[in-house]
């Protein structure tokens, strides 16, 4: 172990050094108190980042405008897109009433799994290309935001296969060309901030992992954040919700900078959605994170408190805004073999019938770790955000920014009552050779986090080096 703590403190010695030769912006600080210059000839890491948001609409009974949208839109054939729980709740009551107020005309699509499948898409591709649809509207949580924005993306380009805009290396990750159909999201969690991004996650159940589908075309053309619909939501529910909105903004705020990330795209089209850190992505990431820290515990223990609520309904849409440009990193990246291999755990509060390890806890157990590996590339940053979260960093070191933040995340986890560890939801070490190698496709996550990015460097020992690391993240988790 010694040796490998030698190793590991060599090899970001080197990266270090490689950072500071490659760059004159500020790059291993990772602040933007001067702006980067354009890219000279031969630079091979991009030189521009993009934001790319939905339109974005708050209020209380806000979701009764949706009918008067879609009416704006010249829509004459809508598409209700939910899952069979929200279909018997409050939320989509209101969006019908308003369709038929409006005289739209609509089917509804209630077939939607929480944790959505290559199958499950396909099915709700499948009754969207026999509707010919000519708008669609989501009502729910990131599971059917991200279901009817594969529908819309498959329906408006009907000859493609599954498997053509699907990330690589899983996919073949071809841009989207295509014009897709209005999508308006009436989002019901206060999570996966799907109503502003253009990514849809699913597992893909040949390999048991997750990917997904990450464009800027297929965000939604307007989000409906309605804080009245946070009240229907049970408190792990909340919880849960919560701790992936923490996650998005810990993990954009802490990516590989956007001037780092490799290749340069020869062509606009070609830049991916997720970026890298970049000043606009940070300002949403830290705000989302100081309105976490102030009202997610809240919002968690008093179901009526609608402040609570309303705040952390919009920090999913600030973080959302920030990650859907950024990109997030190891977190997400380690979580989807955690919930797509999934034995009999079924998590408190999720009426399905399959098990069930919800996005957002499948994420925050795996913080501390993360944050204790990542550290040591961004220091300044990882101690900001324990601050932010509660940590006193006044006589904090460097060194220790790893730990700080780390501990600071147990905290705040175990106010919150989160299951301990992967052995609580059904893990053991055995597992850990499936975790890592469920892990290893998220490619586009794991180029975002600043140590995997620049052992490109080292490509011949690049994949032992990952999986060793990635082995040591998940002994910690124990």
């Amino acid at each position: 172990m010694a040796m490998a703590a030698a190793t590991r403190a060599r090899v970001a010695h080197l990266l270090r050094q490689l950072q500071r030769a490659a760059c004159q912006c500020p790059t291993h600080s990772h602040t933007y108190s001067q702006a980067p210059g354009f890219a000279p000839s031969g630079k091979t890491t991009d030189y521009a980042f993009e934001m790319a948001v939905s339109n974005i609409r708050y209020g209380a009974g806000v979701t009764k405008e949706v009918g008067m949208d879609l009416q704006n839109m010249g829509a004459k054939n809508v598409c209700l897109m939910t899952d069979k729980n929200l279909s018997q709740l409050p939320p989509v009551q209101m969006v019908m009433d308003s369709l038929v107020k409006n005289g739209i005309s609509f089917k509804v699509y209630d077939n939607v799994r929480v944790e959505p499948t290559d199958r499950s898409f396909m099915e709700a591709i499948e009754f969207v290309k026999r509707g010919a649809f000519d708008a669609f509207v989501a009502v729910g949580g990131g599971s059917t935001m991200d279901t009817c924005k594969a529908a819309n993306l498959y329906a408006s380009s009907p000859h493609s296969d599954f498997l053509d805009y699907v990330n690589a290396p899983i996919g073949k990750g071809k841009p989207v060309s295509v014009p897709l159909k209005p999508l308006i999201a009436v989002p019901t969690t206060s999570g996966t901030g799907s109503e502003t991004t253009g990514v849809a996650i699913f597992d893909y159940e040949h390999l048991k992992v997750k990917t997904g589908i990450a464009s800027r075309a297929i965000k939604p053309t307007l989000g409906l954040i309605d804080p009245l619909h946070t009240l229907h939501m049970p408190d792990r529910v909340v919880a849960n919700s919560g701790f992936d909105v923490l996650c998005h903004a810990l993990e954009s705020y802490t990516a590989l900078p956007y001037h780092m990330r490799s290749p340069c795209p020869s062509n606009p089209i070609t830049r991916p959605a997720y970026q890298g850190s970049n000043p606009i992505s940070d300002i949403w990431a830290v705000h989302a994170l100081r309105i976490v820290a102030k009202y997610l515990k809240r919002a968690v223990r008093n179901p009526d408190d609608l402040e609570a609520r309303s705040n952390m309904h919009l920090a999913s849409a600030f973080a959302g805004i920030g990650f859907g440009n950024a990109g997030v990193h190891l977190c997400h990246g380690m979580s989807y073999p955690i919930s797509g291999l999934v034995k009999t755990y079924k998590a408190k509060d999720y009426n399905v019938d399959h098990p069930l390890v919800p996005h957002g806890l499948s994420v925050v157990l795996t913080s501390p770790a993360v944050f204790t590996f990542t550290a040591q590339m961004s220091p300044e940053r990882h101690l900001e955000t324990a601050e932010i979260l509660g940590a006193d960093t006044r006589t904090a070191r460097i060194p220790d920014a790893g730990p700080i933040l780390a501990d600071t995340l147990r905290k705040f986890l175990f106010d919150l009552d989160v299951d301990d560890g992967l052995a609580a939801i059904g893990y053991s070490k055995a597992d850990i050779p499936a975790l890592v190698k469920g892990t290893l496709p998220q490619v586009m996550l794991l180029i975002k986090e600043p140590h995997l990015e620049w052992m490109a460097i080292f490509s011949h020992f690049k994949l032992t080096w990952l999986r060793f690391q990635l082995e040591l993240v998940l002994h910690r988790m124990w």
